[in-house]
């Protein structure tokens, strides 16, 4: 009877080792979905930057959910990010999921339902964001700061602020990159438009403007329609 009850334990033991424990799917919304003539688009939102095993969580959840779905790829917005301002300049990371006649050798990303997916970040990593919104300039000891944004496209982040002091209220930006170096400092023109205050922060006309924590980028040209959003400390 003993050796039974070993039998039956040891051929329990693959079984038990072979279980894996479902994962949580971090929190997003889904958005918007468009179709053009070869793929489904699905604009993803997430609460804050995320690992590639995450985003694959995400993805896999998403393509279960849409299995009618052919040729679907998925771009993920942080926080900010609008669906007029989401670009190529603001996406945080997209995901696109690969026929079985299209994989390749590099293909080597798959959900847990075995999907091959390609995904691409472009926004950086929680701890190179940490460390940007961390850094404190000399320029700004003192100064009331209107926030600290991070550019994922350029990989440097944007510091507004005034000066206590400075009756004129100007305001300043600065653009910083990993090293602590300015890479770019401005005295914006303000303009009102309405209740809206523009800074001017080109000799062409490019402005910025900041409202409930989210700077918001805009060019001349652009008719209206920012190309980037970006939240504060995120």
């Amino acid at each position: 009877m003993n050796k039974l009850k070993i039998i039956i334990a040891c051929c329990s033991l693959p079984f038990f080792f072979s279980c894996k424990k479902p994962q949580d799917i971090p929190h997003y919304t889904v958005s918007k979905i468009f179709k053009n003539d070869t793929a489904t688009t699905v604009n993803v939102h997430i609460a804050n930057r995320m690992t590639q095993a995450q985003l694959i969580l995400i993805a896999g959840k998403v393509k279960k959910d849409s299995a009618q779905i052919q040729n679907l790829h998925i771009s993920f917005l942080l926080p900010g990010n609008t669906e007029t301002s989401a670009g190529e300049h603001s996406y945080y990371a997209s995901a696109k999921f690969i026929n079985a006649n299209q994989v390749a050798s590099f293909d080597t990303l798959k959900d847990d339902e075995g999907n091959v997916v390609r995904l691409k970040i472009f926004g950086l990593n929680q701890e190179k964001a940490k460390h940007l919104l961390g850094l404190k300039p000399n320029e700004i000891i003192a100064k009331n700061v209107l926030g600290r944004f991070i550019d994922d496209y350029n990989h440097t982040v944007i510091i507004p602020f005034d000066d206590p002091l400075d009756e004129k209220r100007e305001v300043y930006i600065i653009e910083l990159d990993s090293a602590a170096k300015v890479v770019s400092k401005t005295i914006p023109q303000k303009v009102k438009d309405g209740n809206i205050e523009k800074w001017i922060v080109t000799q062409h006309g490019d402005y910025m403007m900041l409202k409930d924590s989210v700077l918001t980028q805009f060019a001349n040209d652009g008719l209206g329609v920012p190309f980037n959003s970006i939240k504060a400390g995120i």
